[in-house]
């Protein structure tokens, strides 16, 4: 074996320490370039180029992971929403929600990954919890009473996390035209009104989606009819 001499010592690289906001970071980066179903703690220790125990010293386990990842990005979200231009919720509630959801959804779109695993944890997390404090907050100071606000939170649901909860997803190893197609052949005779609305409804905006049915579009017209309900709401006292 030959020596190592002293410039080798000097360009090798020292190797970055082990942390759990890195080993978080590296399971977000992850799970955004080849899927959730990628995020195994073998593979985030092949990502990181450790040894799987070594994991386990900053994440319990694969749950703990998940757990993490929605800390991760709910911190984006956080850090989006307080850069965003919009009027004072004193000023104008309605665009001042507006603007931090569709800032959330800009977040959610970038980790496309991120409802499944939102939808999955079987508590709320406080950062899920700090979102939407800082949602009521936009709602109080708009007018809300707390009693309105709160059915206010319930009406708005996931949306006011940027996305649209599902009552149904198809295969994910599938296009949602494909899955589309396939469902409307199978139900045509069944439910007829459903393959109709289905056959106007089949999305080609990639860049917006979130879900099945979940483009830009649909969201920000569901959206904007709960936030002008809403204020009618408000305005009648």
């Amino acid at each position: 074996m030959t020596p190592r001499t002293g410039a080798d010592e000097l360009t090798e690289q020292p190797r970055i320490p082990l942390s759990r906001r890195r080993v978080l970071r590296a399971a977000v980066g992850l799970a955004d370039r080849d899927g959730l179903d990628s995020l195994t703690m073998r593979r985030l220790a092949q990502e990181l180029d450790v040894e799987a125990m070594s994991l386990y010293h900053h994440v319990a386990n694969k749950e703990a992971v998940f757990d993490g990842i929605v800390e991760v990005v709910l911190a984006e979200i956080m850090d989006a929403v307080d850069g965003v231009d919009a009027p004072a919720p004193e000023d104008d509630w309605q665009a001042a929600l507006r603007a931090r959801i569709l800032a959330a959804r800009e977040v959610l779109l970038r980790h496309r990954w991120a409802p499944q695993v939102l939808g999955s944890r079987p508590d709320a997390s406080p950062a899920v919890i700090a979102y939407l404090d800082h949602v009521l907050a936009v709602l109080r100071a708009g007018g809300f009473s707390f009693d309105l606000a709160h059915r206010a939170l319930h009406v708005l649901g996931s949306r006011a996390l940027g996305f649209t909860q599902e009552l149904f997803q198809p295969d994910g190893a599938r296009t949602a035209d494909a899955a589309a197609a396939e469902m409307m052949e199978q139900m045509a005779g069944r439910f007829p009104n459903i393959v109709w609305m289905l056959s106007g409804a089949l999305h080609d905006d990639q860049d917006g989606t979130l879900g099945f049915c979940d483009d830009q579009f649909e969201f920000e017209f569901a959206l904007d009819l709960i936030l002008e309900g809403l204020e009618r709401r408000r305005a009648a006292g």
